[in-house]
């Protein structure tokens, strides 16, 4: 049975012996968070499409500044449950200081990671690398087992920030990043297999997958050092990990209301819908004194500074809320057994929100411009893997193909004696690491589309 003391580690995931630096002035966590803000990794979010497309006049998210405020808001919900559950009995003084001090940090660094495994063009990328497999699957399905075809046919940006994070590239470190075991485990939201995922069971930690067949052992690893549930061994399966909540409901928070002002800036949402929207929101779940646009107007007259300020309204109540529902809920959260995002929980009670996330996908997600980007993103991923994949898993040895394969930087190139599961994992971390800009334009320079001098 775990209980608060049992579900953190400062164990490195990578690393084969704890090693100690008694001069670093930072804790475990905080270098987590360091060594995900210093990679190349992080810093590519910066040129990958959150909704809208990349780059355009309004100052709009992307992925790099989504994470920033995803992890700005996890810090927050951190300290304030930590502190709550720094005054649990029978804590270790140990585990006493980490709820106090160290929690925040945890969140804030799985925040940071959240969405860093993400690739080009999001959402359409992901569809672009299944479909890929999916359609030619009369040529390629015999060369995989049912789980290593399963991952391949329903590629998981989750799972891939698990393998981005611990994975070892030809003349790196091993280990990968070597975050803690707990900071990766607050980064799952999906702790199962791709075969054990099922949405029709209703169940939060099955919707998706957190990990692919290479990193399962990993994942294992992770797992027994924060003391993951599991509930199945065949297939693999976790519950969540308590702090998962957290990451969640900071990523939930932030896209919805975030996407709601870039829209407004925009033009794909009038003013008046935004504020509505916002204020409806606020004053649906708190108990202060109610918002409304003319009592904004009387203290601020610039429209966009009226939108940001009840979006920090909005986002504030919405931390509130959430901390109060894991509050409610944290016996069964720390078993497990609680089979709802945090949000979730609040939409039931308050309609204002489901109505915010209906609104926003019937008036922004499938909005014209947001459509398009979707459109070239998916056709730019997949006419990439048109031409890298045959090469790597070796089924076409044309000249074309021979050519493709020097474009390939060594640390993604297969390895001889590797399965050809390893080999397309291999070309998929050079694919969906790619930023969007820089598919984009080695898409236009293999399809002849643009030709440059030297």
């Amino acid at each position: 049975m775990n209980d608060w003391n049992t579900i953190h580690s400062t164990e490195r995931v990578g690393v084969s012996k704890k090693s100690s630096n008694n001069h670093d002035p930072r804790s475990e966590y905080q270098r987590d968070i360091d060594r995900i803000i210093f990679s190349p990794s992080f810093r590519r979010l910066q040129n990958k499409t959150q909704v809208f497309p990349l780059p355009g006049s309004a100052l709009v998210h992307n992925r790099l500044t989504h994470s920033l405020e995803v992890a700005s808001v996890g810090r927050s919900l951190g300290t304030l449950i930590g502190d709550h559950i720094s005054n649990t009995e029978a804590l270790t003084d140990s585990s006493q200081y980490f709820y106090k001090h160290e929690l925040s940090n945890v969140v804030s660094a799985a925040c940071l990671a959240h969405d860093i495994g993400n690739p080009s063009f999001g959402h359409s990328g992901e569809k672009a690398i299944s479909n890929y497999f999916i359609e030619n699957e009369s040529q390629l399905r015999s060369m995989f087992s049912i789980a290593e075809w399963t991952d391949l046919i329903t590629f998981e940006g989750n799972a891939n920030a698990i393998r981005l994070l611990t994975q070892k590239h030809q003349g790196k470190a091993d280990g990968g990043f070597r975050l803690t075991a707990t900071t990766l485990a607050a980064i799952a939201k999906y702790p199962c297999e791709s075969i054990a995922m099922n949405k029709s069971l209703k169940k939060v930690h099955r919707k998706k997958y957190g990990f692919f067949q290479t990193e399962k052992q990993v994942f294992q690893i992770i797992a027994e050092a924060t003391g993951l549930i599991k509930e199945e061994d065949n297939p693999l399966i976790y519950k969540r990990h308590p702090f998962v909540y957290l990451v969640e409901a900071a990523d939930d928070i932030c896209y919805t209301i975030m996407d709601l002002e870039d829209a407004q800036k925009l033009s794909i949402i009038s003013y008046d819908e935004c504020i509505g929207r916002l204020i409806n929101l606020i004053n649906g779940i708190t108990h202060g004194k109610r918002q409304s646009i003319d009592r904004v107007s009387g203290f601020i007259s610039d429209k966009n500074e009226q939108v940001s300020f009840l979006r920090a309204m909005a986002i504030n109540a919405l931390i509130n809320q959430s901390v109060q529902i894991f509050k409610d809920h944290q016996d069964k959260i720390l078993k497990g057994d609680f089979n709802e995002g945090l949000l979730d929980v609040l939409g039931k009670n308050h309609s204002e929100w489901p109505e915010i996330q209906s609104f926003s996908f019937d008036k922004i997600y499938l909005n014209n411009k947001v459509v398009e980007i979707e459109i070239a993103g998916f056709n730019v991923m997949y006419v990439l893997l048109e031409h890298f994949l045959p090469s790597a898993i070796e089924i076409s040895k044309s000249a074309k193909h021979r050519m493709i394969k020097k474009l390939i930087p060594n640390q993604f190139l297969p390895k001889e004696n590797e399965s050809p599961y390893e080999r397309v994992m291999h070309i998929l971390d050079f694919v969906s690491g790619m930023t969007d800009l820089y598919a984009t334009d080695l898409y236009r320079k293999i399809t002849g589309i643009e030709i440059r001098s030297l």
